[in-house]
């Protein structure tokens, strides 16, 4: 296993530890206010998730003028990686978790707003698969898409955020 493989099973696996304490720590001390903490985090993933999701498609649209195998094309592919893999996978995941441990608790999966969030949710899960596909692409410089193609891209993770945040603040059903 290689010596940077091994460091980043190293840090992931602090801080899984790092969570599970602070997660036992919360319930000891105050099992009644768990929920709020756990709001707090959603909320706090969301918005990482988000905003490396409205970033990496501007890193594409850049990465498109950089010249194959030059520096400058080099230097979007570690940002692009490290972006995918240090900041958004992550808060992601951390967005599914809590958002459904809070559902369950709150008991939010028969109304008609959440049902509708975890379609548009779902959709965000995919256009981050799609990003995250095209993150290789452009890592094996087999990007074939313009510019123009990832500015449209980029404003698919805005209109779902607006769609997701109204059905969560306004609950119209």
């Amino acid at each position: 296993m290689k010596a940077e493989t091994r460091s980043r099973l190293m840090r992931a696996g602090a801080g899984i530890a790092i969570a599970a304490i602070l997660f036992a720590v919360l319930v000891i001390l105050d099992p009644s206010g768990l929920y709020l903490w756990l709001k707090a985090l959603h909320v706090i993933a969301a918005i990482s998730w988000m905003a490396g999701m409205l970033y990496l498609p501007r890193l594409f649209v850049y990465h498109c003028d950089a010249e194959v195998a030059s520096k400058r094309s080099e230097t979007f592919k570690v940002m692009e990686r490290r972006l995918l893999v240090a900041i958004i996978n992550p808060a992601m995941i951390a967005t599914w978790v809590l958002g459904l441990w809070l559902a369950y608790d709150a008991g939010f999966w028969r109304s008609g707003w959440f049902q509708a969030k975890i379609v548009l949710v779902l959709a965000l899960s995919g256009v981050h698969g799609l990003f995250s596909r095209w993150v290789r692409d452009f890592a094996a410089d087999r990007n074939t898409r313009p510019q123009r193609f990832y500015r449209m891209v980029n404003e698919i993770p805005t209109v779902l955020m607006i769609g997701i945040v109204i059905l969560v603040v306004v609950k119209p059903f």
